[in-house]
């Protein structure tokens, strides 16, 4: 019997990376040289903003590493928003770093910002410096919610791409700046950070997306009519026990098709995995998922994953309540055919605004015969008079819902207003597992 994956969980890499940044804050100190001139002590900040700032940007590089060991235990949504507000403080920190040493360059010689800007630029390494920070400003803006719903995803993504260029450059400057240029175990233990986060990205991030379609050979076989705007794509290939794949996870699927090879669309599997057969679920909502529905057989698919946490094994009470909402029942779907547990364990809330809009629905039914387990449907508008999240209706289809983990998983909207319910109906917010992912 295969050994379970490697999790870690959000405490322990958290503790990781603040120990990390202890650490940083130690090199600091036992090379600061405490003075009460003014520009040595705007030296001393700039430099402990900027040994900061670089291992900052190197955690922002490992969260988005796509390491499985924290892809599985973490989960991809909360990793993106540690990321992203990450980033805010990487890009305070380049700044503060920036602003401290021309004003203490400027304190030192005795001349204004503009020329101390200009005086700085001949030390080793502060062109390099200036042009990471300014590709790493030109990603944060772009990352701005209200810039980035107005970029194409691959525009965004692409300059997305110059923050590895920007780490590269601000390494090159801090392996000449002070901190770092004086002692030589500290430059090789830096250097040592550095290699290492990149190994990861470069395995992770494109060794092992290429050796799995070369491994796989995943081909579209199928794209079956579900319901309005929803098709499910059924695509084979050889070995896929090989991926671990397990019911709750999604992978990030990129069609070999002219129209959307562009793009690594992320989609949960709608199915266990049997017989070397992968399927999704996918409903039209943009150009690139309104695609999916003229797939032809044949179509060569390249799969990046499983990623995701929402899995059995945040599992703490015996009985499960999975709630669903539109297109978010594809990862209850699999879940609820795999779960452990006997009759009366597992119940199934599948919300939405009509009866023709439930996808999957037979095989729902047939699911819930055969284990015995529990299926309502929650119908009508959701700006209707009854709310049927309200504490009291979950209360009233699950009298014992304080005794249940709920696994959670639909449109922003109506999961944000789920939990809400959940939690004042009784239910802690320890025990209500979901993952938001967007592309």
């Amino acid at each position: 019997m295969a050994a379970p994956p490697l999790r870690l969980a959000p405490s322990e890499l958290l503790r990781g990376l603040a120990g990390g940044a202890l650490l940083v804050v130690g090199l600091w100190l036992v090379q600061a040289e405490p003075s009460v001139r003014l520009d040595a002590l705007f030296a001393t900040l700039a430099h402990l903003c900027g040994l900061l700032a670089g291992y900052g940007i190197l955690v922002m590089l490992l969260l988005m590493a796509r390491v499985p060991a924290i892809e599985h235990g973490v989960g991809a949504d909360r990793l993106a928003r540690w990321h992203a507000l990450g980033g805010r403080y990487v890009l305070t920190l380049c700044l503060a770093h920036t602003v401290f040493a021309l004003c203490g360059y400027a304190a030192h010689t005795g001349t204004d910002v503009r020329a101390a800007a200009v005086g700085l630029m001949g030390y080793p390494g502060l062109v390099a410096a200036t042009v990471g920070t300014a590709l790493l400003v030109g990603v944060g803006v772009t990352s701005a919610r209200t810039v980035r719903r107005r970029v194409r995803h691959e525009t965004w993504r692409a300059v997305h791409l110059l923050t590895y260029v920007g780490a590269a450059l601000a390494f090159a400057h801090q392996l000449s700046g002070p901190d770092l240029a004086g002692g030589a175990l500290a430059a090789w233990l830096w250097t040592l950070l550095h290699t290492t986060v990149g190994t990861l990205l470069v395995w992770y991030r494109l060794v092992v997306p290429v050796r799995q379609a070369l491994r796989h050979g995943l081909r579209v076989t199928e794209v079956r009519i579900e319901g309005p705007d929803v098709v499910s794509v059924v695509m084979q290939g050889l070995g896929l026990d090989a991926l671990r794949a397990e019911p709750g996870q999604f992978f990030r699927w990129r069609f070999l098709d002219r129209r959307l090879w562009r793009t690594a669309l992320p989609f949960s599997l709608s199915a266990p995995v049997r017989d070397d057969t992968l399927r999704i679920t996918v409903k039209a909502c943009g150009d690139h998922t309104r695609r999916i529905r003229r797939l032809r057989p044949g179509v060569r698919v390249l799969a990046t994953g499983p990623f995701g946490a929402m899995t059995a094994h945040r599992r703490t009470r015996r009985k499960v309540l999975l709630l669903a909402g539109g297109v978010g029942i594809t990862p209850m779907r699999a879940l609820f055919e795999t779960l452990p547990g006997g009759p009366g364990d597992l119940t199934l809330l599948y919300r939405a605004g009509a009866a023709d809009q439930l996808v999957l629905r037979e095989e729902l039914e047939a699911i819930a015969a055969a284990r015995g387990a529990a299926l309502h449907y929650l119908l009508g508008p959701s700006d209707g008079p009854f709310d049927p999240l309200a504490p009291r209706a979950l209360r009233n289809l699950v009298p014992d819902l304080a005794d249940h983990d709920v696994y959670l998983c639909g449109p922003p909207g109506m999961s944000r207003a789920a939990a809400a319910a959940l939690e004042r109906a009784g239910v802690p917010a320890a025990r209500v597992h979901s993952e938001e992912f967007t592309f």
